[in-house]
Parts: C-alpha cells; sequence; structure tokens
C-alpha cells in the first residue's frame, strides 16, 4: 500500500528546494537551447532541475517511473504502476526573457489515475497542491469548489495562435469566443493557467497543442475541484502523448463546447 501522504511530502520539499536552485540561477548566463522551433527553448537549468528530481525520487521511490518533459528519464509507454509525470520548468520562454511567470509542475499518476498534482509558481511562491480526494490548496489555503460561470463573465486562457492563420485549427472557430467572452489571456505556462483556473483566477484554458507534462498536475487539481478536463473534440486525454486540451469550470465548459465547438464535430 502507497503511503501517500509521504510521497507528498518528499515531493512537496523537492518542488521546494528545485525552486531556491532555479532563483539561483538567475544571476547566471544561460545556455539556451532550441527543440523542435526557434520558440520551443531549453536551458541548463531546465535539465539540471530534472535530473534533480530523477536523482530524488530513484534513490526514494526505486519502483516509481518517471515522464519528464527534457527526456532524461527512460521513455515509458503505458501508465502503470506509479509514474511522476515532470515538466522542470514550464514557461521556458518567460523564464529567459522575464525571469517570472514559469513554474515547476508534477503529477503523480498510479495506474492512470491521478494521485498528486504539485505547480510551484517559484518567483511568486505559489504551491498550488493537491491529494486526489482531500481537496486543493494554494500554499495553506484551501481553494473553493469551482462555481457554473458563464462565458459572457468568463476570462479565458486563449494564445492569439489559434484565431489567426494556423495549420491546426479554422480561426473562424474560436474568433466568436474571443469576442463573447469577458476577456483573454495568454500567460505563456499553460500549468500556470490551470492552477489560476483551480484559483478562481480564470475560467477556461483551451490549447490546439500540450504535452501530458504540460497538464499532468492542473488536470488533478481542476478535477478536484468538480471542473473538466478534455481535448477540444471532448475526448478522454492520452497522458501519454500530445493533445489538444480544454480545461474549464463546469459551466463554462458545457457552454463552449456545445455552442463554439459544436461537440467537438468542428
Amino acid at each position: 500500500m502507497t503511503n501517500w501522504l509521504e510521497v507528498d511530502t518528499y515531493a512537496k520539499e523537492w518542488i521546494k528546494e528545485a525552486g531556491e536552485r532555479i532563483k539561483k540561477s538567475f544571476s547566471k548566463k544561460l545556455l539556451i537551447e532550441t527543440k523542435s522551433n526557434k520558440n520551443d527553448l531549453v536551458t541548463e537549468i531546465d535539465k539540471a532541475t530534472e535530473e534533480f528530481f530523477i536523482q530524488n525520487i530513484n534513490k526514494q521511490y526505486p519502483s516509481h517511473r518517471i515522464l519528464g518533459e527534457e527526456g532524461i528519464s527512460s521513455s515509458i509507454e503505458d501508465l502503470k504502476g506509479i509514474v511522476w509525470i515532470i515538466d522542470p520548468i514550464d514557461g521556458t520562454m518567460n523564464f529567459v526573457h522575464m525571469q517570472r511567470d514559469f513554474a515547476i509542475s508534477i503529477g503523480i499518476y498510479e495506474d492512470g489515475v491521478g494521485k498528486i498534482g504539485l505547480i510551484y509558481d517559484v518567483v511568486a511562491d505559489e504551491l498550488y497542491h493537491v491529494v486526489q480526494g482531500k481537496g486543493a490548496y494554494m500554499n495553506d489555503m484551501p481553494l473553493a469548489p469551482l462555481k457554473e460561470t458563464a462565458v459572457e463573465e468568463a476570462i479565458i486562457g486563449l494564445n492569439s495562435t489559434w484565431v489567426t492563420e494556423n495549420k491546426r485549427i479554422d480561426p473562424k472557430i474560436l474568433a466568436p469566443l474571443a469576442r463573447d467572452a469577458r476577456g483573454t489571456r495568454s500567460f505563456g505556462s499553460a500549468c500556470l493557467e490551470l492552477a489560476y483556473i483551480a484559483s478562481g483566477r480564470m475560467d477556461a484554458y483551451i490549447t490546439l497543442r500540450l504535452s501530458p507534462w504540460d497538464y499532468a498536475a492542473g488536470k488533478i487539481m481542476v478535477e478536484e475541484l468538480g471542473g473538466k478536463v478534455t481535448s477540444l473534440r471532448n475526448e478522454n486525454l492520452d497522458l501519454l502523448t500530445q493533445n489538444s486540451f480544454f480545461a474549464g469550470k463546469p459551466g463554462v465548459h458545457k457552454e463552449i463546447m456545445e455552442k463554439y465547438l459544436h461537440n467537438g464535430e468542428w
């Protein structure tokens, strides 16, 4: 039987220590590389942070497996057993250019079921955390269950890419949503946008392309508080592949899916 309280305690200790390591790097000159394109950045701090988690997890929990963004850990093809899904720095472009609006994200799953989620806004020192069935918190403050919200009253996380010419969706589909919502935002860190839904700062987040490590923790958090997380075609997400992604408070998720996405038949 897994002692989830112990796992949660270790994960919080490690994520705070990793945050301190990242803050100490601010005065150093970064070695910056690109991955899939010029805007897909990775630094030696991303890699070192992921390696920090891998070493600690392997030492304390050698039977647990790890799926990390930077691919330092061995690749996995299923979610059997306990799997840590880690993004060492979500929002690397923000980290490089602004030294803020980035976070460390850890989602811990057992046989594909989310058990623990942690999102740490390093600069703001805000740790969003959840243990399945025990509520979600920001630092020591409990987060309230999510209330139904209408689009006209909603702040939607939506990058302008998806309402301009792109290869993934006709921009005419989401443009009316951007017009009808109270406002749109794009913070450049998916896990922070999910933390903001959980904490009531935003009401929904939509993107056409997101990897499991970007949302693994936030998915657990939003669902714990009564929100809904799916693909844009209203499908369950595959935590081993890249997906379109849609998270929102219960009312706004339903309204957007029916009125703007036509229940996934766009």
